[in-house]
């Protein structure tokens, strides 16, 4: 299995057992998020609990659905992001990645990375903006929306802003 974890703050983001595609010209990992229940499994035993004096039913509050990438990287939402706040973060991202990418690559990622933050912030009134679980600002963020349709959210990550570990 691989892991992926941000260039900049060592967060892990990401990991390949969840379904995604590059794209974007090689821009982007897209992944696809799912909702999950966590919270307490109920076990039936086969047992009646109304005539046990137990609950016959009703809502269980101790199961939470969450989407199990943000669950499972312990991802932080950052509030709406206005286009100028986008170009603000993306300028000095853009400076500290490339001291982290090799000098051979740079020139692609460049032109990789200039349409990525167009499309991203064309997109910027429908995107969930994270970061990982260290908070810092200055690391890489992940996007997420909601393709048309789709019930879950596909989240958006830099692929040269990740190293994949193997675990």
């Amino acid at each position: 299995m691989l892991v992926y974890e941000d260039k900049i703050s060592g967060d892990e983001l990401c990991s390949d057992s969840y379904p995604s595609e590059v794209t974007t010209d090689g821009c982007f990992l897209e992944v696809q998020g799912s909702w999950i229940a966590k919270g307490e499994v109920e076990i039936d035993t086969g047992a009646n609990p109304s005539a046990e004096g137990g609950d016959d039913g009703g809502v269980d509050d101790s199961i939470e659905k969450v989407v199990d990438i943000i669950d499972a990287f312990e991802l932080v939402e950052q509030g709406e992001y206005g286009k100028k706040d986008l170009m603000s973060y993306f300028k000095g991202w853009i400076q500290t990645i490339m001291a982290k990418i090799d000098e051979g690559e740079q020139a692609d990622f460049k032109k990789r990375v200039q349409t990525g933050v167009k499309k991203l912030v064309g997109m910027c009134k429908e995107l969930q903006v994270f970061t990982g679980p260290s908070m810092d600002p200055d690391a890489t963020m992940v996007f997420a929306y909601y393709k048309d349709g789709a019930a879950a959210p596909t989240f958006v990550y830099f692929k040269d802003a990740l190293n994949e570990i193997k675990c």
